[in-house]
């Protein structure tokens, strides 16, 4: 009995010593990890400035089936926020203040724990990204106890970052190179009205823009009682990418046309029907400038006229505000092109046997030139007339005058 209680007494003593040593602690890490990614810039920017992907890459949370994710209706960008929960604790994070492209900082608190987290982001060769992790705060007091137990705070949160590093960079090597781009050929869009923002934009920033304008085109559609038509699309009037800018227009389909107030900075307007050569991404829009390369060589090869008054259109089939998985989004994209013009073929005379033509006689009638597509007109048929025996010349009846065509 005595040897147990000593043991007893060991073991509290030593409880007691490592509560006082943690105690003393500051609880105080700074954590940074890198990893390149084999991926652009751009995408894996993107990709980790949307906190909707975070259950898919942290490891933390990829390991512990408990946990609850909870997202508000901002996801991405400065205010961007989301909200856990499980067996072991709840926590959340909150974007603070983004660099596109470059930077990321966000604040995250977890059980009494709280962190500043940065993120970098840095090209490298052959098109990838050098990604930065850095994290520096205050342990609670349960967690200094878990640090201490199993390596210290450089080594526990250090080993969580190498290993969501590695899932970021596994996600978007399938995600990015997962795609498909057929060209459907020449099809026929019919009119749409729809609501819109106008504006000049970079071009790789368009999609950022677009998850920020089409929320507010929606939320103006049902605060007007507006019945929406269809998915949001993109008018490109110009796509210049010597200078990398595009003026577009943001569009949402709505059932019929409208007129907005003065001052207003969502407008109306209708999309004309137009022929088009239609193309469909199936995949992330990194390669959105392969799709418009292959549809220029479809027409250049079959020899279709493009329409040079405005870019093209595309239509955001299956968005970033529909699902998280960049191989799953669906692009439909349409150039314009003025349709074949149809010569018009003049019927054959019909030969009168027993008379002659009046070489004075001409066909005055012509086309209506405003006509789209103008119809053909009644040919002239002369109706052979026999002779009379006391007639000296055969008579021949008169042209029937055509009918005129009504546009």
């Amino acid at each position: 009995m005595k040897i147990l209680k000593y043991l007893f007494l060991l073991a509290l003593l030593s409880l007691v010593a490592l509560t006082v040593f943690v105690a003393t602690q500051k609880g105080i890490f700074d954590v940074e990890r890198s990893k390149v990614i084999n991926s652009p810039k751009a995408t894996v920017y993107n990709y980790i400035n949307d906190f909707r992907n975070y259950e898919d890459f942290e490891s933390w949370a990829l390991e512990d089936p408990s946990l609850n994710f909870t997202f508000p209706n901002k996801t991405a960008g400065n205010g961007a926020s989301f909200y856990w929960t499980g067996t072991e604790g709840s926590g959340n994070a909150i974007t603070l203040k983004t660099k596109d492209g470059e930077s990321i900082q966000q604040k995250m608190k977890y059980d009494g724990t709280e962190a500043d987290v940065n993120w970098t982001f840095k090209d490298t060769l052959a098109g990838k990204t050098k990604v930065t992790w850095k994290a520096k705060g205050t342990m609670s007091f349960l967690f200094k106890i878990y640090t201490a137990l199993n390596g210290g705070s450089n080594k526990v949160i250090g080993t969580i970052y190498e290993k969501s590093l590695a899932n970021i960079d596994k996600n978007l090597d399938y995600e990015t190179k997962t795609y498909n781009i057929k060209v459907d050929g020449v099809v026929q869009k019919t009119e749409t009205p729809y609501i819109k923002q106008t504006f000049t934009s970079e071009i790789s920033k368009i999609n950022k823009n677009a998850r920020i304008v089409i929320p507010k085109l929606i939320h103006f559609s049902e605060t007007n009682a507006l019945q929406t038509t269809g998915k949001p699309f993109i008018i490109y009037h110009t796509y210049d990418t010597t200078t990398g800018l595009a003026k577009i227009s943001i569009c949402l389909p709505i059932n019929k046309e409208i007129s907005t107030s003065s001052g207003s900075d969502i407008l109306s307007g209708k999309l004309n029907g137009f022929e088009a050569v239609k193309t469909t991404l199936t995949g992330d829009y990194s390669h959105t400038s392969e799709a418009i390369a292959k549809t220029t060589a479809y027409i250049n090869n079959q020899k279709i006229m493009p329409d040079l008054s405005w870019s093209h259109l595309e239509i955001l089939t299956v968005s970033k505000l529909d699902t998280k998985s960049s191989s799953k989004l669906l692009t439909e994209i349409y150039f314009p092109t003025k349709p074949k013009v149809v010569p018009v073929t003049t019927a054959p005379t019909t030969e009168v046997y027993g008379s002659q033509p009046d070489p004075t006689e001409t066909n005055t009638t012509t086309a209506d030139p405003a006509a789209t597509n103008p119809a053909a007109t009644t040919p002239v048929v002369k109706k052979p007339v026999k002779p009379k025996p006391a007639a000296p010349k055969p008579v021949t009846t008169p042209p029937a005058k055509p009918e005129e065509d009504e546009f």
